[in-house]
């Protein structure tokens, strides 16, 4: 490989090795030997003056420098392609892949068929989509969009506000009329809690206002998840009370299945974003799912 075709060629083999994890896969993808896909990756990090892979016998990781150096060279050939598109008639329209990162109940309940809908407008572009109640890291985790609850501080990021959202207390009518009804937040640590756990196993705080002061519980709970839509379904039930987005029980609750206390407490806004990162090239299909999904969630709310 040599001049600018073979760069683009290394490029190719740079990025089809992150995400294949292997010099190997990668290079029979593209016609080379292991020794000879290895070789071209070694040349690549020799022109840019970094290592761009953490090579060991188990696994092969990008480094920091690699995770920079995939972004940009992604944003590359996208260009290039969209150049080739419009050259053969293909009008510019957008294509490639989109990895999206969401909150499981939003995931499953709103976003798969707005994803639909986007895919019948956008047949060339595909859709990754993890579903994680954790917090998306856009750049560690490559996720292009990702949508998240709460207040974000990370300035590196573009946040959209998607749906002002409100967080509440719920549970299943059968199951009030067993246990009873909390007269106050308090009342809950002696009532079945359904409670969403972080990676750690950390409890998540359930917020309120009382006499103008924010306060929080960390409750034991009598179920435990790391998942939003388990802790919904779990619910639904009458396994106990859950703390959960409107958004993600709104369904649950015209129906029946669910319904809300101690409402005049927990009344906070709990706004859901759409998160992508600060970049002065954002790729069309990167652009134009952010677009649809903040006209889909406008919508919702109308």
């Amino acid at each position: 490989m040599s001049g600018g075709a073979g760069r683009l060629a290394e490029i190719a083999l740079f990025l089809d090795a992150a995400v294949l994890g292997s010099f190997s896969a990668a290079g029979r993808k593209h016609g080379l030997s292991p020794a000879a896909a290895s070789a071209a990756i070694a040349r690549l990090e020799a022109a840019l003056g970094a290592t761009l892979f953490e090579r060991t016998t188990r696994q092969l990781r990008l480094t920091e420098e690699g995770v920079h150096y995939r972004q940009y060279s992604e944003q590359a050939l996208d260009l290039l392609a969209q150049a080739e598109d419009g050259l053969h008639g293909g009008g510019g329209a957008a294509r490639g892949l989109v990895r999206i990162s969401a909150p499981s109940d939003i995931g499953r309940q709103l976003l798969l068929p707005m994803l639909d809908r986007f895919a019948a407008l956008h047949p060339q572009v595909r859709h990754a989509l993890t579903l994680t109640d954790m917090t998306a890291r856009l750049v560690q985790d490559e996720v292009d969009l990702a949508i998240r609850y709460g207040e974000l501080p990370d300035s590196e990021m573009v946040a959209r506000l998607l749906h002002p959202g409100r967080r509440v207390v719920c549970v299943a009518p059968a199951l009030a009329a067993k246990v009873g009804m909390p007269a106050t937040p308090r009342d809950l640590a002696l009532l079945p809690t359904l409670v969403l756990t972080a990676g750690d196993g950390a409890p998540q705080d359930w917020r309120y206002r009382e006499d103008g002061k924010r306060h929080s519980l960390r409750l034991q709970g009598a179920w435990h998840s790391n998942d939003g839509e388990i802790i919904r379904r779990w619910a639904v039930a009458g396994h106990g009370y859950a703390y959960k987005s409107l958004l993600d029980i709104g369904d649950d609750l015209r129906a029946g299945r669910l319904q809300t206390v101690l409402d005049d407490y927990f009344a906070d806004s709990v706004p859901l974003h759409l998160l992508y990162r600060r970049s002065r090239f954002q790729p069309p299909r990167v652009a134009l799912l952010a677009d649809f999904l903040l006209q889909q969630f406008a919508a919702l709310q109308a």
